[in-house]
């Protein structure tokens, strides 16, 4: 509303463009939010959305300077888990420590905290810290069986710590509990049991069996297209032998006019001369 109409208009959709392309197109999204952040840097929403953008791609660096300029503009603290998670991306699990134990978090609503505790279990897990990381997880949050919307995340990271640090079964039983409970499939605890159960996929469309099935059409078409040249050559072959033997027929039929016509002749001449006959015979 500190806008005018028409730059508010403007850097709206851009903001939109943002929400819609962050999930699927990180990239896309980045750049709708640099366009929003030229018309606009002077607004909150517009430096949030810039930060989860440059967050999305991994920029952390960029994403702390936005969330920061936000956090300044509104002294509002739902941040700072986000904030606390770019500190480790930066490779500083041990500021983003401080700030789980920081006034701040106790200004947070109750996801909030749990996001929190999320990122200092990470944190934890950086610094190779697994046990700690586990008993970071362990909280009421995690032991209730209402389902929330932070629920299946915080049971899967719970899960993850427990493998890492091998205990198998257990990590089973909680990756079970986060696949009941993450109804939207926003992790891939599912997958993860299965794995642990040694079930094993096989894509339908693998690119390799694609592959065959076209090299094998390939061959067929191959043999296909043999089959008609050597039936062409055959055809041919055929021909040429037929053409032979008509030409052999009319030699033949040629010879035996002849011949009936010589017979003829002799048989002429035999009835005008017994007496070569006769002493044919006698030779």
């Amino acid at each position: 509303m500190s806008l005018p109409k028409g730059l508010a208009e403007e850097v709206s959709k851009n903001l939109v463009m943002v929400a819609r392309l962050i999930d699927e197109d990180p990239e896309g999204a980045y750049g709708y939010s640099r366009v929003a952040l030229r018309l606009a840097s002077r607004v909150a929403a517009v430096r949030e959305a810039a930060g989860f953008a440059a967050y999305a791609n991994q920029k952390y660096s960029e994403a702390l300077a936005e969330f920061r300029a936000a956090r300044r503009m509104t002294g509002n603290v739902e941040l700072w888990p986000v904030m606390a998670d770019c500190e480790r991306g930066l490779g500083r699990p041990e500021k983003a420590l401080e700030m789980a134990g920081a006034p701040e978090v106790h200004k947070l609503d109750k996801a909030g905290q749990v996001e929190m505790r999320l990122v200092a279990a990470g944190a934890r897990r950086d610094m190779d810290q697994l046990d700690a990381a586990i008993v970071t997880l362990q909280s009421p949050e995690l032991a209730s069986n209402s389902v929330q919307p932070w629920t299946a995340r915080l049971r899967y990271a719970y899960a993850d710590a427990l493998l890492a640090a091998g205990r198998e079964d257990e990590a089973r039983e909680w990756f079970a509990k986060a696949v009941e409970s993450d109804k939207d499939g926003s992790t891939d605890a599912s997958d993860r049991l299965a794995e642990l159960d040694g079930v094993e996929f096989v894509d339908a469309f693998d690119e390799n069996e694609e592959d065959a099935d076209a090299d094998a059409e390939g061959d067929a078409a191959g043999d296909e297209s043999d089959l008609d040249d050597k039936g062409v050559e055959s055809l041919e072959v055929e021909s040429a032998d037929a053409t032979e033997a008509v030409e052999a027929t009319r030699s033949v039929e040629s010879v035996e006019s002849v011949v009936t016509v010589e017979s003829a002749d002799d048989s002429d001449d035999s009835d005008e001369s017994p007496s070569d006959d006769v002493e044919g015979d006698k030779r």
